[in-house]
């Protein structure tokens, strides 16, 4: 019973807060300016619990596993969570739902927590389940707009396809190796047609989830019909778990065949920094922009995944920590200017540092970080995806991934310049920004920042596995 308590407590925190907003939405209700703050702090405290008794285990015949690597993982995700419900704090506080809204995310966040300790295909795909239907929710959580449902519709249609493939998958590995375990499952692949078939079903789903070319044709609609902060969930939040689920599906269970997936990891690769970067060069909303940005570094993530190493998981480990935080930024930023000017298109943007400072260098310092522009972590992160993608002697493939970088920073940099060189008569009025908001940015952009510095993070990081 005490490791049941010890090696699930991140879940069972989860529980906790889910249960403990349906009573107070039960009871008689409490204004949304004295509850956010109550909800933020389980969220801290729920992240800060996160660094104590990590030990390692399974549960349930092997179908839930921790250790110290899948604890941390799991801290990067509360972290999100928690600088989210921060950096959207006052469009939280207009919301008429917001038990419902946390409900929502929380109810995600602990799937993608029983995701990531999932070692059998059954709670692998519960969880994915888990982790998917809230969003869709919360992605109709702007009632009144029209564009809100139909990214809602967009993203609930493209799940229930992405799962009917992973479940055709899922029963073709069962049919072949007659288990759903992933440590049994690894011990009899092979390199049979069927058994590769199988595997790229599977795939297939973890490719619709991280937005890969070619199956990142629902992200941009939704991104743009979603409230930022449910934005901000799905770039982050959701893609740094099925990045760190990935991991270990490859790494541990289709092993036998890494020589397989290894070409399907580099061709994709190269398709979405290539597609990413091509496609937001020419977007003028700041949430489309920043949606084929993200397919961009996806397609950077894989570069680190392909390499099949310690140092491969420590590097992608690392550049989510980082792209969370740049990303976080960047959203937060677009979060307070639409949530007080309705403004979202990039020309809105022109001439803000005059009468926004604080905001603009935010925003700049996001942008540089996303683009790889050192000293900021971005670029570290970046370095060290190519670094260990470079192991494996594929010198064209990390070349190509180099010079999507300088593509890349043609459009970040058209955002900076628009921002701080570009004149406007009509600059963004003058914004006051909560205390909150402006804790939440002060966070990522200190860490933006210093998690590049110190290089002793990665380090950490690499000894944990």
């Amino acid at each position: 019973m005490n490791d049941f308590f010890i090696l699930m407590k991140s879940e069972l925190i989860i529980v906790f807060i889910i249960f403990l907003l349906l009573f107070v939405k039960l009871g008689k209700g409490i204004a949304n300016e004295k509850l956010l703050p109550i909800i933020q702090a389980l969220l801290l405290l729920n992240f800060l619990v996160g660094f104590f008794f990590n030990q390692e285990g399974d549960l349930f015949g092997d179908m839930f596993s921790t250790n110290p690597l899948i604890a941390f993982e799991k801290n990067i995700l509360s972290l999100g969570v928690y600088l989210i419900a921060m950096l959207s704090s006052d469009w939280l506080k207009k919301t008429k739902h917001l038990i419902e809204f946390f409900i929502l995310m929380l109810s995600a966040l602990l799937g993608m927590f029983l995701l990531i300790s999932s070692g059998n295909l059954l709670i692998f795909y519960l969880a994915l389940e888990l982790a998917t239907i809230p969003i869709a929710a919360m992605a109709n959580f702007d009632l009144e707009k029209k564009s809100s449902s139909e990214g809602a519709i967009k993203l609930i249609l493209s799940s229930a396809f992405s799962s009917g493939i992973l479940l055709f998958g899922i029963s073709f590995i069962y049919g072949i190796t007659g288990s759903l375990n992933f440590v049994e499952i690894a011990l009899q692949a092979d390199k049979s047609p069927l058994f590769i078939m199988a595997f790229i079903f599977l795939f297939s789903s973890f490719a619709f989830k991280l937005s890969i070319v070619p199956f990142h044709l629902w992200t941009a609609d939704v991104y743009e019909g979603s409230p930022i902060a449910v934005t901000s969930f799905l770039s982050v939040v959701s893609k740094g778990a099925i990045a760190f689920i990935l991991i270990t599906i490859l790494y541990k269970v289709f092993k036998p065949i890494q020589d397989v997936w290894y070409i399907l990891i580099v061709v994709l690769s190269v398709a979405s920094m290539l597609v990413g970067n091509l496609f937001a060069l020419r977007q003028q909303n700041i949430k489309r922009f920043l949606a084929f940005s993200s397919i961009a570094q996806v397609g950077f993530i894989l570069v680190g995944v392909s390499s099949y190493s310690k140092i491969g998981i420590s590097s992608v480990v690392y550049f989510i920590l980082v792209y969370m935080l740049s990303n976080l930024a960047a959203f937060g930023v677009a979060s307070v200017i639409s949530e007080h000017t309705g403004k979202e298109n990039i020309s809105d943007y022109k001439g803000m540092y005059s009468t926004n400072s604080f905001l603009s260098w935010i925003l700049a310092l996001a942008l540089f970080s996303l683009a790889g522009i050192p000293p900021t972590a971005g670029f570290f992160g970046k370095l060290f995806l190519l670094t260990s993608g470079g192991a494996n002697g594929s010198y064209l493939f990390i070349t190509i991934a180099a010079l999507n970088m300088i593509i890349s920073l043609y459009y970040y940099l058209r955002l900076v310049r628009a921002v701080f060189i570009d004149k406007n008569d009509q600059p963004i009025a003058k914004i006051t920004i909560s205390a909150d908001v402006k804790l939440g940015m002060i966070i990522c952009g200190v860490g933006i920042v210093l998690i590049g510095i110190m290089g002793w993070i990665f380090d950490f990081i690499q000894s944990l596995h």
